[in-house]
């Protein structure tokens, strides 16, 4: 196992990762420090517990909008069944949306 320290709300965090996986969590730590930045800014003064919930909220509405366009998609392609390129594709993107999931889960649950 790796450890790495990442910077959030401007509080150090040492998370523990697999081995090969520092790069892929730290950018994912870009993404939540980015959120909390902005909850920062939209409600100045909120506890440290407080932003990282925003920030977990904001990510969460994202991975909503794009499971619901994800799905709206899979409608799409459910009509027009002679597009085998197109549900190849969109099986592709709802396992990458998955494992993004599964790795959040993860380095949440590390944390």
């Amino acid at each position: 196992m790796a450890e790495i320290m990442l910077q959030i709300a401007g509080r150090p965090y040492p998370i523990r990762c697999r081995d090969g996986e520092e790069t892929h969590i730290a950018h994912l730590a870009t993404m939540i420090e980015q959120k909390a930045r902005q909850a920062q800014q939209s409600t100045p003064g909120m506890t440290e517990v407080r932003t990282l919930l925003f920030a977990a909220l904001f990510l969460a509405d994202e991975l909503n909008d794009l499971r619901r366009e994800a799905a709206g998609r899979q409608t799409q392609l459910a009509l027009d069944a002679d597009d085998e390129p197109s549900a190849r594709a969109f099986e592709a993107l709802a396992a990458r949306i998955e494992k993004l999931r599964e790795r959040l889960a993860v380095s949440a649950s590390d944390a």
